[in-house]
């Protein structure tokens, strides 16, 4: 009985520092979910541009992490109406390192009345360590492509009070020409215990600038016209600067008992994209974002479990895409919004046990956006939003005997609308008008329906498996049809399947596999000239083994991973065609002896023309060439 991510009775996966240690993060962070049965996690070498997260055929296209709720410490990740080159909900979790990281839950469906917006696909909730469970190191990294970095982790505790300090400074200047990224993480995080509760404070710095070559078509790359390496038409940009705060309460003891959260953040972010031989849709965002959330967890034994709760968020600040010609603005705007946004949301999520073999879910959120919205661009667009969305959940787990676990929920998720679908205009580069635009005021949020079903089951100690099928309607869906440009495309229908299995062989080997099946992922009614087909991998498969034993006085850890996404449609009018597979194998190898640890790893990737977003144009497919082969060691000292 918990309310804890791993008691849903929804399919979750849980990531521990300790798994993170034997990853080849590098670059992108969104290498953590390398592992996950059924998600497609990447950054794609186009700088910080945020953190793919795909998985149950959502985020079509994306590249940024809309469609799942992000939250890290109890703060929501996603990011409403960015004008930044990202669309609406992307995560930036470039300021997180691995050496922050205690633990992340991947949560397969709506099923946590926990977290509000985006929570279509999913969840993931990740907690950063406390300073007592780390030992103070520095680490050097090297890798292919002039990839350097330098990390400092400052761990301890004193008088009750534990500290953590991570600096963190990377530089790159990537595969393809122009491609550079240049990101200093700064973060300090204190706690305390004081009674039956435990405090904690955090801050975090990010500051990035970054160069990227853009896409790349495959016909012309095909033909020999372009070279993999080239750069599309001009070279994009962009640099962010992020300053949070966070506040933290939180049970010392156990779960029963208050949790609170308060946060404020400065987000500051640009991108230019590339449009045209000398012109940028140049993005940014300017915003101040805080907010909280105040829960209560009741806890009744054995029998049951009762956590209530609301939260609030206010974002408010400048977001607009402007025309760029020659590397200098232009008077023409795409978009130009001055946003006053705020969320308010209540939950309630119980958990309760009539028999010892049987559990029971029930949970209920009640969101509210109240949302002023300034149309800098078409001044009579100008409007308010004022709407309210109710998601219930329902679910159940039995345990007929200790080998095997049946659940089955359904629950209901939302995605909010976007600024520019609030209050919205032509998408062309137009000079700041007062008259012009349109107000959608009565757009309603886009709902989905969840349905899951599962077992696990547990033959022996050694093994074990997890396997899911769900079905999901979602209404109003939008969804991104090419870089940077967004549509509603109506009603669309998801069902699939995922299996995974873990087994221990020995003491010092360890395997898993995992397969994720989309069976459909359509659009119920595409509009004229389009296709029905959602651009999702129909296949997705991943395996990997590990060996960790002692080995002259030290311990060697070795580690290969394998991943391949498969059946990819695309359209070009109504013509469909399917994308170059993609593969990715991992190798590496640690060893701890004494203080400190010697690392070395490769990404290999044998497709030439494999990559893991892609879009459909009318000229054919346009890629981002990935690197065959990338090579990295460090060394890490402990003190």
């Amino acid at each position: 009985m918990s309310n804890d991510s791993e008691s849903l009775p929804a399919a979750v996966t849980t990531i521990t520092s300790e798994d993170i240690k034997t990853l080849n993060v590098d670059r992108d962070i969104s290498n953590i979910y390398r592992r996950v049965p059924g998600v497609v996690a990447n950054n794609i070498d186009q700088g910080d541009t945020g953190n793919g997260f795909r998985m149950r055929g959502f985020a079509t296209n994306g590249t940024h992490g809309a469609d799942v709720a992000v939250y890290v410490d109890g703060v929501p990740q996603n990011i409403p109406s960015s004008q930044g080159g990202a669309g609406h909900g992307p995560v930036f979790l470039e300021w997180l390192t691995p050496q922050m990281i205690k633990r992340v839950d991947v949560i397969k469906g709506p099923v946590s009345a926990l977290y509000g917006d985006q929570n279509r696909a999913g969840a993931v909730n990740i907690e950063t360590l406390d300073g007592g469970d780390v030992a103070s190191s520095i680490g050097l990294d090297v890798a292919s492509y002039d990839g350097r970095r330098a990390n400092l982790v400052l761990g301890g505790e004193h008088e009750g009070f534990e500290s953590l300090f991570v600096a963190d400074l990377y530089r790159t200047n990537g595969y393809r020409k122009a491609a550079e990224t240049n990101r200093d993480n700064y973060f300090w995080k204190l706690s305390k215990v004081i009674d039956d509760a435990k405090y904690s404070a955090r801050f975090s710095h990010y500051q990035s600038d970054f160069k990227n070559d853009g896409y790349l078509n495959l016909p012309a790359l095909r033909a020999g016209t372009v070279s993999r390496r080239d750069t599309d038409n001009l070279y994009g940009y962009g640099d962010a600067n992020r300053n949070t705060y966070v506040f933290n309460r939180a049970p010392a003891y156990d779960e029963a008992g208050l949790y609170y959260t308060a946060y404020y953040e400065n987000f500051k972010r640009t991108r230019a994209i590339a449009n045209g031989s000398n012109t940028h849709n140049y993005g940014k965002d300017d915003r101040d974002i805080y907010g909280g959330r105040m829960a209560y967890n009741f806890v009744y034994e054995d029998k049951a479990a009762l956590m209530v709760g609301a939260d609030v968020r206010r974002d408010i600040g400048d977001a607009y895409r402007q025309q760029y010609r020659n590397f200098e603005p232009t008077q023409n705007f795409y978009y130009d919004f001055d946003m006053d946004l705020i969320t308010y949301g209540v939950f309630a999520q119980g958990q309760y046990k009539p028999v010892d073999s049987l559990k029971l879910l029930a949970g209920i959120r009640y969101d509210r956006f109240d949302y002023d919205i300034d149309n800098l661009k078409f001044r009579n667009a100008d409007t308010g939003y004022h709407r309210s969305v109710t998601t219930p959940k329902l679910g159940l787990v039995w345990t007929p005997i200790d080998q095997l676990e049946l659940f089955t929920n359904f629950a209901e998720g939302f995605r909010s609308p976007a600024a520019e679908y609030i209050s919205s205009g032509s998408g062309s580069a137009l000079p700041l008008s007062d008259t012009g635009g349109q107000i959608n005021s009565s757009v309603r949020p886009s709902k989905v329906k969840s349905y899951d079903i599962g077992f696990t089951v547990r033959p022996t100690e050694r093994l074990s498996n997890t396997t899911e099928f769900y079905y999901i309607e979602n209404d109003s869906e939008t969804v991104q049809t090419s870089p940077g440009i967004y549509e509603q495309v109506g009603d669309t229908t998801r069902r699939g399947a995922e299996t995974s299995f873990n087994y221990q062989a020995t003491s010092t080997i360890s395997t898993y596999i995992s397969y994720g099946r989309i069976i459909d992922a359509v659009i119920n009614n595409p509009p004229p000239g389009t296709g029905a087909l959602l651009v999702v991998p129909e296949h997705t498969y991943k395996a990997g083994v590990q060996y960790r034993d002692g080995f002259m006085g030290g311990q060697l850890t070795l580690n290969a991973d394998v991943y391949h996404l498969d059946g990819i449609p695309y359209y070009i009018g109504t013509q469909k065609h399917e994308m170059p597979p993609y593969t990715r194998y991992d190798l590496r190898a640690s060893y701890d002896y004494q203080d400190y640890q010697f690392s070395m790893f490769g990404t290999f990737q044998p497709h030439r023309y494999g990559t893991e977003v892609a879009y459909g144009t009318n000229s054919g497919l346009v890629i981002v060439p990935q690197p065959s082969t990338t090579l990295g060691a460090s060394v890490r000292y402990f003190f």
